[in-house]
């Protein structure tokens, strides 16, 4: 009986979509977002950011892990100055690889076997820190849990944007950036707590975890409606709908829409198609605002994030201030998620480039206007060797620098970090939607990379003060991008945003 009920149901709204009045059609759409059963849409959401968890898990591994390999008695583990930073910025390299490889995966496995896939390389890399015997397996094993890094941070992104509706999708949007810190939370108390009576080792076991736990929970999650539609499976696309919206919603009217927006779309893209602005400026917004994001220094501030405290000798001790600008980073991400589908993302994106500008200006200015006997004996020291020397705070003043920095983490994790991805899977049209994935990260971790790598020697040459000055320029010139550049997709369907890129109709985003 359902079925037969179903069949003019689809036929009826397959032509409402083209015909309603814009406001009827606008009625209809809030009526059927409200009617909205969302509890299983949030359960496979969660099931794929456990990808997330690993990867922010993975990202800050080396953080505890390297004071314990400078100080081990095997020689063929033992860190020094020159291995030590290969061991920490190794796995970028591995993040970039894995985006390069997830332009294919994305459309040959699809998104949810995509995110199960990285699973093998990561449970590998784990396996590898923790059995490691020499220095080979401990790099080997960093750039496999970047790899799985790499895949994940472009693959859960467009998972999630499509299998949410406008009313969640900003929250669930935010999601992947919340658990990527709670993983590094959760690394730090660990390497804290627990290391005082286990193993390093025992750091890389624990990372398992959230792997296995992903892989067992996504084998239960539906595959995108989009990407089954794309592969002509549209039986099963319809189930995966009705499983995420509920059977008792007229969830046959949002399926009609996505699947004429799929059947537009139905070949993949070629070089010819590039030149076509509907699918070159989405791209080109998507990379720009990866490569934007990285440029402005959250990943080297995040990795050099306590010889930075010791160097600008804050007043409390430098692990302290870290695992304080992470519960910071925690927060202002948790707000942005709350915020994100009521004020819009351009306005986040708008305050969050301006209170990192004014965090890095300050920051800049303060390391060279401050007088040397402010850091003690710190003052004449590099930024690497730093972080074997206690900090010597004199003056109150020395409490600028950890303000700085913890409204800069707070700016970055409230717009220019989580809505950057959310809007390269919003924005990306989906016949090139795995593809450019894949290429934009592979962008975002390049340039991570190149920061890290060249941070320390233009510290050394030219001083602190440079870095964050750069900084605060490139965040000016991420306001003026955002008003030029970046659509306001809140509250818009995924079809709606790509008709806007198709034919340049304000009206679709309003």
């Amino acid at each position: 009986m359902e079925s037969r009920d179903r069949e003019p149901l689809v036929r009826k709204t397959s032509s409402s979509y083209h015909t309603f009045p814009e406001g009827t059609a606008r009625r209809l759409d809030k009526e059927y977002l409200r009617s909205l059963h969302n509890k299983r849409l949030y359960l496979a959401a969660f099931a794929a950011v456990l990808g997330n968890f690993s990867f922010g898990f993975a990202l800050v591994y080396p953080s505890p892990v390297i004071p314990a390999l400078e100080a081990h008695p095997s020689p063929a583990l033992r860190l020094d100055q020159h291995t030590a930073p290969w061991f920490g910025s190794v796995f970028t390299l591995g993040a970039a690889a894995g985006g390069l490889s997830t332009m294919l995966l994305n459309d040959c496995l699809g998104r949810k076997l995509s995110i199960m896939f990285s699973a093998l390389p990561s449970a590998l890399g784990y396996a590898l820190l923790a059995g490691a015997q020499g220095l080979w397996m401990l790099l080997l094993g960093r750039v496999l849990t970047g790899y799985a890094g790499g895949v994940t941070s472009a693959s859960i992104p467009v998972y999630i944007s499509e299998i949410s509706h406008p009313g969640v999708r900003g929250m669930l949007g935010a999601c992947p950036q919340i658990m990527a810190v709670l993983g590094s939370l959760v690394l730090y108390a660990l390497g804290k707590y627990l290391w005082l009576v286990l193993d390093w080792r025992w750091l890389a076991v624990a990372g398992e975890v959230p792997v296995l736990a992903m892989v067992l929970l996504l084998c239960f999650m539906p595959n995108s409606p989009r990407f089954l539609l794309s592969q002509g499976k549209e039986e099963e696309a319809l189930g995966s709908l009705c499983w995420l919206r509920g059977q008792d919603t007229d969830y046959a009217r949002e399926y009609e829409q996505i699947k004429d927006s799929v059947r537009k779309q139905s070949h993949r893209v070629s070089c010819a198609e590039l030149k076509d602005p509907f699918l070159y400026k989405p791209i080109l917004i998507s990379g720009l605002m990866r490569f934007l994001q990285q440029l402005s220094g959250v990943t080297c501030i995040l990795v050099y994030l306590q010889p930075i405290f010791k160097k600008t000798s804050v007043i409390l001790k430098a692990e302290y201030d870290a695992a304080l600008v992470g519960l910071v980073r925690l927060s202002a991400v948790a707000i942005a998620a709350v915020s994100m589908d009521k004020a819009g993302r351009k306005i986040l994106l708008f305050v969050s480039a301006g209170v990192m500008l004014v965090s890095n200006l300050t920051m800049g200015l303060y390391i060279h206007f401050e007088p040397a006997s402010h850091n003690g004996t710190v003052a004449n020291t590099t930024l690497a060797s730093s972080t074997n020397l206690a900090a010597e705070p004199t003056n109150y003043i020395t409490l600028i620098p950890l303000l700085a920095t913890m409204f800069f983490i707070m700016g970055y994790a409230m717009g220019w970090g989580p809505i950057t991805w959310l809007l390269m899977s919003e924005i990306l049209p989906l016949k090139a939607r795995g593809v450019a994935s894949g290429l934009c990260v592979l962008v975002s971790w390049l340039t991570a990379f190149t920061l890290t790598q060249f941070f320390l020697p233009v510290v050394n040459a030219c001083g602190l003060e440079v870095p964050f000055l750069f900084f605060a320029v490139i965040n000016a010139g991420n306001i003026i991008f955002t008003g030029c550049c970046v659509p306001e997709t809140k509250g818009r369907s995924l079809e709606q945003i790509e008709a806007f890129f198709r034919t340049g109709r304000r009206s679709f985003l309003r």
